[in-house]
C-alpha cells in the first residue's frame, strides 16, 4: 500500500533505456521551487527521445521522472517563492535537465516560469506548451510574421505545424502553404492552410514556387527535419527567412544563400530555462493561453491516457507509430 508521502511516477532507466512505473517519495521543493499536484501531463517527442539526450545529465539515475508540459495545482512553495501560493492552478513547460517531471502525481518546478492556468480543461492546457509555445515563438519572436507575408510550414499536420497554421491564420495571412502526408491534407486545410502539399508527391520546393507565382515564400518553418531544411531553404524568396526546429541550420548546403540574402533562425523552447530566456518562455505561454481562452486557438485531437499507459505510448512516439496528441490524466 502506498504511504502518505509516496507517489506513483513513470521513471526512465538510463542503463536499460526503458520506462518503468515506480513508487517514489514525494519530492520537496527547493527555495525557488514549487511542488505541484499534477492534473495532466502532455507527452512530447522530446520526452520520448530521452535516450538521445540522457548524456547531458551525468547524474541521471533510474528514478529520473520525465514529463515537461504540466497542468496542476501548487501544494507547497519554497522559502524564496513570492507571487504564488498553495491552491494556485498553474501551467508550465519544464526543464528537461531536472529530475522531477510531470509524469508523476507530484512534480517540482522553478517558480519563475510558471503561468496562471488558462480557463480551459487540464487536458487541453497540458497539450499546448511544447508545441504551441514553440510555434508562437517561431512566428512572433523569430520570423516576426505579418499579414503581408507568405508562409510555408514543413510538417503542417504535426503538433507544432498545426498550431503554427492557426496562428498564421489569426494574423490574416493570405498564403499559408504546408506539407503533410496525403491522409492529412484535409486536416491541414481545415486548420487554415491555403494549400497543402503531399510531401511524397514530388519536388516540394518547386510546388511552393508554383503556388507563389515563381517567387517563393517570405517566411518558412521546418518542423520536420532531418534534411527537410534543404527543401525549406530552397522554397524561400529573395531575403526570405527560415526557422529550424529539429536540427542545426547549415547555410553552406543551401543554394545561393548570399545572392538570395537568406536569413536563418534556430529555436529550442526549453533552452530558455538554461540561457536566461525565462521571460520569453512566460510571454509565449501567456499569449497562447489568451488565444485558447478566446477561441482563436484549438488544441490537437487529444487521447487521454492513464499513467500506466504512458511508457508504452512514449515508445510508440519515439518509433513514430503514434498519431494525435497523448495527455496523461491523473
Amino acid at each position: 500500500m502506498k504511504t502518505s508521502n509516496a507517489m506513483n511516477a513513470l521513471t526512465f532507466d538510463p542503463t536499460s533505456d526503458t520506462f518503468v512505473l515506480r513508487e517514489l517519495p514525494v519530492p520537496s521543493p527547493g527555495p525557488s521551487d514549487v511542488l505541484v499536484r499534477v492534473a495532466a501531463c502532455g507527452l512530447n517527442p522530446v520526452d520520448a527521445k530521452i535516450t538521445r539526450w540522457k548524456s547531458m545529465v551525468p547524474d541521471m539515475d533510474a528514478c529520473w521522472t520525465p514529463g515537461l508540459d504540466v497542468s496542476g495545482e501548487i501544494v507547497a512553495t519554497g522559502a524564496a517563492v513570492t507571487g504564488w501560493k498553495p491552491g494556485d492552478r498553474v501551467l508550465y513547460h519544464g526543464n528537461m535537465l531536472l529530475p522531477h517531471g510531470g509524469l508523476a502525481e507530484h512534480a517540482i518546478h522553478k517558480a519563475d516560469t510558471l503561468i496562471p492556468h488558462p480557463q480551459v480543461s487540464s487536458e487541453i492546457a497540458a497539450a499546448t506548451p511544447c508545441a504551441g509555445w514553440t510555434a508562437w515563438r517561431a512566428i512572433h519572436d523569430k520570423l516576426r510574421l505579418a499579414r503581408e507575408h507568405s508562409f510555408f510550414i514543413a510538417g503542417g499536420s504535426g503538433a507544432v505545424g498545426g498550431f503554427a497554421i492557426q496562428m498564421a491564420r489569426d494574423l490574416g495571412l493570405e498564403k499559408i502553404i504546408v506539407t503533410c502526408s496525403e491522409k492529412n491534407l484535409a486536416y491541414a486545410l481545415s486548420l487554415g492552410a491555403t494549400d497543402a502539399i503531399d510531401y511524397r508527391a514530388g519536388d516540394v520546393a518547386a510546388r511552393v514556387k508554383e503556388l507563389t507565382g515563381g517567387r517563393g515564400v517570405d517566411r518558412a518553418l521546418d518542423a520536420v527535419g532531418p534534411d527537410e531544411d534543404l527543401a525549406v531553404a530552397e522554397s524561400l524568396a529573395f531575403e526570405g527567412e527560415m526557422v529550424e526546429l529539429v536540427d542545426v541550420v547549415r547555410p553552406q548546403e543551401y543554394r545561393d544563400v548570399f545572392l538570395r540574402g537568406l536569413s536563418f533562425h534556430q529555436l529550442s523552447l526549453g533552452s530558455a530555462h538554461r540561457s536566461g530566456g525565462e521571460d520569453r518562455l512566460v510571454r509565449a505561454g501567456l499569449a497562447c493561453c489568451r488565444m485558447l481562452e478566446e477561441g482563436r486557438l484549438a488544441a490537437p485531437v487529444l487521447d487521454a491516457i492513464a499513467l500506466a499507459e504512458a511508457g508504452a505510448r512514449l515508445v510508440e512516439i519515439r518509433n513514430r507509430r503514434s498519431a494525435g496528441k497523448s495527455v496523461v490524466v491523473f
